[in-house]
């Protein structure tokens, strides 16, 4: 599988990039089915309020309008949900209706919806839907939202507090504080959102005649929204027919179901016809999930000899006013207490994370769920640890790291490890970076007053979700994939699977999968993805198991069409299956490589000339494989992330000189893709460490809800990313593939929130918030 002349292990350019460089993309709002209309939203000014009354009929009388609906006119078109997984215990949400009923509890939640000939006649009628507000007292902050007496969001719930967990293993934080050096931070992450480049977008088509309904959507998930429609409209899943067209970005956005969506899809049922809704930006800030916004306290303990003997960690974070549903909006806490502390070898542990209802938008799952928060608190405590000690950050990596040769283990939170190489991988980054040259370096700069700065981050990355993740909890998303492999009548392999693609290669991926498995080149696959009528029922792409998965029930659906091929083809050439293989795309024999016959040619006469094979030989050029991890709940990746940077002292501005990136994902099916999926992620990683931030006043309303306002990391302000790898394959599967796609953002915001440290260190001054704006570099220096 992995000489140099096979597919597994080559760096291949996707074989969509053409088509999607020239324009040609076909993505949800590109479609346009015949006597198709298109929604608009009026959505509530208001964090808080109760509606007194809702006049539609201005809205009614407007040119163009096909339809008005508020709560009352969706009434048993659509059931409510509600976003909680019996395996989290004790966590509780409201149920959440596509628009709203009584109540608004977040700025941008839809009220009532005008369908119309097109948006803009959608959008002018919405503007003269009258409603009554009477405004209720906000809740933004997630610690005013536990006090007592607090007002309760969802009184029928009695307080705000959605979900809590705790964990103590070892002596807990009594060991911890026990420690000869102890050192307590306090964290502050502020919520951003995944501002993809294509916005949530759907066409719903109801089919009177057929009773079936197509909806095509951008999405990661198709399988999974097919069973929600079905849920939620009443259907049987066979009614329901959902294709994922191209899809401009995701990173988690959209695996969840909105209200405006399933108002759109209700709308196209009633109606009888297509019924579009794409999300303008400013519905895309407001309405799309959120992600991060932690408070974290935080502590380590370190022996005399900077031996870390634990962690105590308190995450409390908000998540709006409901709990996402299916996924639930407790995961990325639960996952911050599972994960922080998780590279080093250490015995006492003691965590506690509280979920708070408020009046903001949804929080939810966005890429690399709970890993950075986790990540930076972790390595900003080791880094704080070893300052205080005198021990180089190197260094004390190394004292405390998990040793390379002590799998599997288990940490303190219950997570279990397979293999993973954080030595490997250090020692791989000190030479990437040559450490001691850019310590030395640093000196000199010191010494002329430039405030050079290099920050060191390990991490482990959740992949590969196995059965464990979800299918415990009563939410029907699947974490097995499947995969069809065919061979057609002109030789040619094509390939159905239920991964999808996102725009991270997942079709590069199965073509080079498949063809490996094969036999023949990956531009003789031809892979088909995202329609629950065509492709075999799987999980979709999220968690970084799209490789790891997806790519293994490809894997393994190839395997078995190929064990079919070299049977036929030994009827025909009255030969052992086992004296024959498949090698570039013909049939040769297995010992000395000489050619017997094409695949083109079997093909030709299993599908045309089957009368002359030899009785009872039936071809059987299809086969389809499922799979699911088993052994482990997660495949967990490893790494170690580095980050150089200079912090202008006088007007706080932090420059991003070079970034480092060491990690081990295990087979590395396509190491092109692999770096790019790694430096996409660094940037959102770097993102979050200086720009991203949604910004909230205290009546709830967001202040920066647009391109102007809301900063992203753009090309002038990116490093250079150097990208290093170790391989450690999983032994659970055949190819022996991790994830990847979250790994870079798992850690570059602690890689650079040390490198800031680490500058200002000289300085007497540190900075525990993200992300790192100037205002907060030079209120820790104490100036302005």
């Amino acid at each position: 599988m992995n000489g140099a002349d096979r597919p597994i292990g080559r760096a291949m350019a996707r074989p969509d990039a053409r088509r999607l460089t020239q324009g040609r993309g076909l993505f949800a709002s590109d479609i346009a089915l015949p006597r198709m209309v298109h929604a608009a939203f009026l959505r509530s000014p208001y964090a808080h309020a109760e509606i007194r009354a809702i006049d539609l009929a201005p809205a009614r009388e407007m040119p163009g309008v096909v339809g008005v609906f508020d709560a009352a006119a969706l009434e048993g078109r659509c059931a409510p949900w509600v976003g909680v997984l019996t395996h989290l215990k004790g966590l509780k949400s409201a149920p959440q209706y596509p628009l709203a009923r009584g109540r608004v509890r977040f700025q941008g939640e839809p009220v009532a919806m005008v369908v119309a000939a097109s948006r803009a006649e959608a959008e002018d009628a919405a503007e003269r839907i009258l409603v009554e507000y009477a405004p209720l007292a906000p809740v933004v902050d997630p610690l005013a939202a536990l006090a007592p007496g607090a007002a309760a969001i969802h009184p029928e719930l009695g307080d705000n507090l959605a979900f809590a967990r705790t964990i103590e293993a070892g002596g807990g934080a009594a060991a911890i504080d026990a420690a000869a050096e102890r050192v307590a931070l306090e964290f502050d992450f502020a919520r951003h959102t995944g501002v993809t480049l294509e916005p949530r977008a759907l066409v719903a088509d109801w089919n009177e005649g057929e009773q079936r309904l197509t909806v095509h959507l951008g999405t990661q998930v198709p399988h999974m929204f097919q069973t929600v429609l079905a849920t939620l409209l009443g259907l049987a899943e066979r009614q329901i027919r959902v294709i994922g067209p191209d899809v401009g970005g995701s990173f988690g956005i959209k695996i969840h179901v909105y209200p405006d969506e399933m108002a759109a899809v209700a709308a196209s049922r009633i109606l009888r016809r297509p019924v579009r809704f794409v999300a303008d930006r400013l519905e895309s800030f407001t309405g799309d999930i959120h992600a991060r916004g932690h408070r974290v306290s935080a502590r380590i303990g370190v022996a005399e000899d900077g031996r870390i003997e634990g962690f105590a960690v308190d995450d409390l974070t908000g998540v709006g006013p409901y709990s996402a549903y299916p996924r639930t909006s407790a995961v990325e806490a639960n996952q911050v207490i599972n994960l922080v502390g998780g590279p080093y070898d250490f015995a006492h542990y003691a965590a506690r994370a509280r979920v708070v209802f408020q009046t903001k938008a949804m929080m939810s799952q966005y890429r690399a769920v709970g890993h950075p928060i986790a990540t930076a608190v972790t390595e900003a405590l080791v880094d704080e640890a070893a300052r205080r000690r005198g021990i180089d950050p190197v260094e004390m990596r190394r004292r405390n790291l998990i040793a390379d040769d002590a799998y599997p283990c288990a940490s303190p939170a219950g997570m279990r490890f397979e293999a993973l190489s954080h030595h490997a991988c250090l020692d791989e980054l000190v030479r990437l970076m040559d450490y001691d040259a850019l310590r030395a370096e640093q000196a000199g700069l010191r010494a002329r007053g430039v405030w050079r700065g290099i920050g060191i981050a390990s991490f482990i990355e959740i992949t590969n979700p196995g059965a464990a993740f979800y299918g415990v909890g009563g939410a029907r998303i699947a974490a097995q994939d499947g995969a069809t492999a065919r061979l057609d009548a002109a030789g040619d392999v094509v390939l159905h699977a239920g991964a999808t693609e996102q725009g991270q290669g997942t079709t590069t991926i199965l073509a080079q999968v498949t063809a490996a498995a094969m036999g023949v080149d990956p531009a003789r696959v031809l892979v088909k993805l995202g329609d629950t009528d065509a492709t075999p029922y799987g999980g979709g792409t999220w968690a970084s198991r799209g490789a790891g998965v997806g790519g293994e029930a490809a894997f393994r659906a190839a395997s078995a069409l190929r064990e079919n091929v070299l049977a036929l083809a030994a009827s025909i050439l009255q030969a052992a299956p086992e004296a024959l293989d498949i090698r570039d795309g013909a049939i040769v024999d297995a010992a000395g490589g000489a050619e017997r016959m094409s695949l083109a040619e079997l093909a030709r006469i299993a599908h045309f000339r089957p009368d002359t094979l030899p009785q009872g030989v039936e071809p059987a050029l299809v086969a389809s494989r499922h799979y699911v991890p088993r052994e482990y709940p997660f495949a967990f990746t490893n790494g170690v992330q580095a980050a150089v940077v200079e912090v202008d002292a006088e007007t706080g501005f932090v420059r991003l000189l070079k970034h480092f990136v060491v990690e081990d994902c295990g087979t590395i099916i396509n190491p092109l893709l692999v770096d790019e999926q790694i430096r996409g992620g660094v940037v959102q990683g770097l993102g979050a460490a200086l720009f991203e931030e949604c910004r909230y006043d205290s009546e709830g309303q967001m202040l920066n809800a647009t391109m102007a306002d809301y900063l992203v990391p753009m090309a002038a302000e990116m490093p250079d990313i150097v990208i290093g790898h170790v391989c450690t394959p999983t032994r659970e599967s055949h190819i022996g593939a991790k994830g990847v796609g979250e790994a870079g953002t798992a850690a570059a915001a602690a890689a650079v929130l040390n490198a800031v440290n680490d500058a200002l260190a000289p300085r007497g001054a540190r900075i525990t918030a993200l992300p790192i704006t100037p205002a907060r570099v030079l209120e820790a220096l104490g100036i302005g």
